[in-house]
């Protein structure tokens, strides 16, 4: 019998020998084809893994508000632009030198996800955007149906058009 690290190519020969560990109580340890197999046929369907998932997240609409020291308009401008750039789902922006809104859509499972998600987002960009040293001071997370409701009874945030980045 010869000893060596499993999946080391036997000496002499310039092939690699892999071997497989199957579930315990099988016989010997290693997997055969047919357990592969098998593992592949129990195993969901990755686009049944995608439907799932899609089923069960929501659209939410997330407003971000952020506040701070100023900061010179062209740089806030271009921060917002980078940040848009790094996060294609950015609606509009609008900006002075001391603060600015973010508006744009979020997929996620519930209020709770698409909250976490948004608190993040600007301190996840803050570097890589080089945006302000600004803190959030609001945030309004509302669901699809709860958004086109206020936009069709006329209150509530208009809708996001012109879309990008704007001064107030």
């Amino acid at each position: 019998m010869t000893r060596g690290r499993p999946g080391a190519p036997a000496r002499g020969t310039a092939e690699r020998t892999l071997t497989s560990v199957g579930p315990a109580g099988s016989a010997g340890g290693a997997a055969g084809p047919e357990d592969g197999r098998r593992a592949e046929r129990d195993r969901p369907a990755p686009r049944a893994r995608e439907e799932e998932a899609r089923e069960t997240s929501r659209l939410w609409h997330v407003t971000l508000s952020v506040s701070g020291a100023e900061a010179p308009l062209k740089e806030v401008r271009r921060a917002l632009e980078q940040l848009a750039h790094d996060h294609p789902f950015l609606l509009t922006s609008r900006y002075a030198n001391d603060h600015a809104e973010i508006r744009y859509w979020e997929e996620a499972r519930d209020l709770h996800d698409a909250a976490a998600v948004a608190l993040r987002l600007w301190g996840e960009h803050r570097s890589t955007a080089k945006l302000p040293p600004w803190e959030i001071v609001g945030l309004e997370v509302i669901d699809r149906e709860t958004y086109h409701q206020r936009v069709a009874e006329g209150y509530g945030p208009p809708p996001a058009s012109p879309v990008g980045v704007h001064p107030y």
